[in-house]
Parts: structure tokens; C-alpha cells; sequence
């Protein structure tokens, strides 16, 4: 299946300190790519994957869920270990559950996070529909594009596959269950007007990690997508904080 221009996946070698970025449900590395970018320019060690089923179509995407986008960035989290570096994880939307599930369970490797507007408690109209709707259609509309800076677009799909959001939800459950299993430092980034998370998924992380060093910035210009909006560069220079802090 072609990937579509600009969602290819981002790698770049620097030193032994790493970022893994994981970025959201139906959308792609394109998402990510300049906070991706500011980091290797630091001279960091990223990867951005393309999680399964993104960045072709959504019919492909529907045949994915969410045990082969654990697994996808699982892999990169082992590849990095492997080579020795020092490991921060970040996410945007469903890219922060994933980043939550790789500190959940594999405490010792991630050593900091960096949530922006992290999906783990949808809204519930959704919770409650989507477990019916998946039997009788196979998609509904987007979600992506949620930006308020004008002249950027999100390279996300136009539909929604059910079945894949289905898998989605019922991982979200389990991941909440076990966010007391999260001990990294952790910096969450939210935004004031987010039209596609609800402020209570930002709180329910707040709340409920085992994390002692604990810090959350509001987004005050930007909306969901906030990695290419006018909050942009204040997430990169957030990550690299943290990236000195904890691997000095």
C-alpha cells in the first residue's frame, strides 16, 4: 500500500539521548515531523515511526488496532535500548496513551515523558455509540485538522474506522488501570481549546500516575493538533528540557 507524500516515517541518529515520538489515531508523522525535526537539530536520537494502518487509508487502517500500534513503537523503544540511549518517549492524542503504555510497562526504559493533549478518556457520547455503530457502519467522520494557526494542515484521514477506534477504546480502559504503573518524570502539555479531547483525559493522567516529578503547561494558542500549531516550539523546548534532566 503507497504512503502518502509527507506521512513517511522520521529517523535520525545523534548521541546516546533518544526521543520516541508516537503520533495519533488516523493521523501520522507528518503530525510530529517539526517537533521531530527541533530535536534531531539538537542533536538527539529520534524516531517517529508510521504506526500500522496510517498514512495510506483508512481501509487499510481498519484492519489494524491497537495491539500492532503497541507493538510498532514498542519495537523502536527495544531498538533504542539496544543502543544504549537514554529515552524519552513523547505522544500527541492517542500517540500519549501509547507513550503511557510503553512507561507502564516497561518502567526501567523510559527514562521521561512528554504528553500533549493525551488521549486515555474519550468523550461519552463516543464511549457509548461506538460500541454499536462499529456493527452497522465501518467508518464515521474525522477528527483531524483541529488547528487553530491558519495556513497548516494535518495530514490525517477524512474517515474514522470503527472497528479500529473499538480496540482503542477498550485499551484505554486497561491503560487507566494502570497508569499507577507510570514512575517516569513526566511533562504534560494541554491545551485550553481542545475540540477533540476532553479536558478530563489531561486530569485523569494528572491524577492517577505514581510519578513524582510532575509537570503540566497549559497551551494557550493552540488547539488538539497542538505539534503544528503556534504552540509548536514551545513543545520542543519543553522535550528538550527534559532530555537535559534526566540525561545530563
Amino acid at each position: 500500500m503507497p504512503v502518502l507524500p509527507g506521512a513517511e516515517p522520521f529517523s535520525a541518529d545523534g548521541g546516546d539521548r533518544a526521543v520516541l515520538l508516537c503520533h495519533g489515531f488516523t493521523g501520522s508523522p507528518q503530525g510530529l515531523r517539526p517537533w521531530a525535526q527541533d530535536l534531531a537539530d539538537a542533536g538527539l536520537t529520534v524516531r517517529l515511526p508510521r504506526l500500522p494502518g496510517h498514512g495510506t487509508t483508512w481501509q487499510e487502517m481498519a484492519r489494524t488496532g491497537w495491539d500492532d500500534w503497541v507493538a510498532a513503537v514498542a519495537a523502536e523503544l527495544a531498538a533504542l535500548r539496544a543502543r544504549g540511549c537514554t529515552t524519552v518517549v513523547g505522544g500527541l492524542s492517542m500517540g500519549g496513551a501509547l507513550a503511557l503504555r510503553l512507561a507502564a510497562d516497561h518502567p526501567g526504559d523510559v527514562a521521561g515523558l512528554v504528553l500533549v493533549n493525551p488521549s486515555v478518556r474519550q468523550g461519552a457520547r463516543e464511549r457509548l455509540a461506538v460500541p454499536v455503530l462499529r456493527r452497522l457502519v465501518a467508518s464515521a467522520p474525522g477528527v483531524g485538522g483541529d488547528l487553530r494557526v491558519r495556513d497548516v494542515a494535518e495530514l490525517a484521514y477524512d474517515r474514522v474506522p470503527l472497528g479500529s477506534l473499538h480496540t482503542f477504546q477498550r485499551a484505554s480502559r486497561e491503560l487507566v488501570r494502570d497508569l499507577h504503573r507510570v514512575v517516569a518524570p513526566l511533562v504534560l502539555l494541554r491545551s485550553a481549546v481542545d475540540h477533540v479531547v476532553p479536558p478530563s483525559s489531561s486530569a485523569l493522567v494528572l491524577s492517577s500516575v505514581s510519578s513524582t516529578d510532575v509537570r503540566e503547561h497549559v497551551l494557550a494558542d493552540s488547539y488538539h493538533v497542538a505539534t503544528l500549531d503556534h504552540d509548536a516550539p514551545a513543545i520542543s523546548a519543553t522535550t528538550l528540557d527534559l532530555v537535559r534532566r534526566v540525561a545530563p
